[in-house]
């Protein structure tokens, strides 16, 4: 599973996390510090204080979560480009039905 996303506001998400750190009673104070720091410094930090990957997928059936890892880069996407063809892994079959081309969007 692949996922991409874009941040629109940095900065809503840096603030959104600092306050997700301050609120957090349990943690010591030298990780406070470093979490602070970690989130002011990196988006992609900022957002992994806010998402849980274990909560995403915690009530899907037949998924268990072995492993999670986080990597954030600066790109220019451009969803018109051949490189963002999200459809690449997928199989050319044809659909068997409308029903399910329809909900394959």
């Amino acid at each position: 599973m692949e996922l991409v996303l874009e941040i629109d506001d940095e900065e809503a998400v840096t603030g959104a996390a600092l306050r997700r750190i301050a609120d957090d009673g349990d943690m010591p104070d030298e990780e406070r510090v470093h979490a602070e720091s970690a989130v002011t410094e990196d988006t992609a930090e900022a957002l992994a204080h806010l998402v849980d990957p274990f909560t995403l997928i915690d009530e899907v059936p037949g998924v268990e979560l072995l492993q999670a890892s986080w990597s954030g880069e600066e790109i220019d996407y451009d969803p018109d480009s051949a490189e963002w063809d999200l459809d690449e892994d997928d199989d050319d079959e044809p659909y068997d039905d409308e029903e399910e081309a329809d909900r394959a969007g």
